[in-house]
């Protein structure tokens, strides 16, 4: 079993920055790929970014290239994502989440943490 926590949310106006933090225990982090997803209000849960369980490859969601990166420090069993040039509209709870492979699809994920919210404002 993996423990995923999440932590770096909060408030800022449009056009800062945030770093998000996910931070694992159990089960060896660098083993799984890791995503992130988002969830706005009224909206299902959507896909932000991937990495593999190395590091070596990213992918981004068209709305979120650019502006965000994810990354991981294995060795801290941690993975982040930066975000930049930050939107009303990125404003959701985003989750951390581990998984055999970083599809952009949820099944792809086992384990999850609890989420932490992001609210952009004007």
């Amino acid at each position: 079993q993996v423990q995923l926590v999440e932590s770096g949310g909060g408030l800022v106006q449009a056009g800062g920055s945030l770093r998000l933090s996910c931070a694992a225990s159990g089960r060896t982090f660098s083993s799984y790929a890791m995503g992130w997803f988002r969830q706005a209000p009224g909206k299902e849960r959507e896909f932000v970014a991937a990495i593999t369980a190395s590091g070596v490859r990213t992918y981004y969601a068209d709305s979120v290239k650019g502006r965000f990166a994810i990354s991981r420090d294995n060795a801290k069993n941690t993975g982040y994502l930066q975000m930049n040039s930050l939107k009303p509209e990125d404003t959701a709870v985003y989750y951390c989440a581990a998984g055999a492979a970083p599809i952009s699809s949820r099944y792809g994920y086992t384990y999850w943490g609890q989420g932490t919210q992001v609210t952009v404002s004007s």
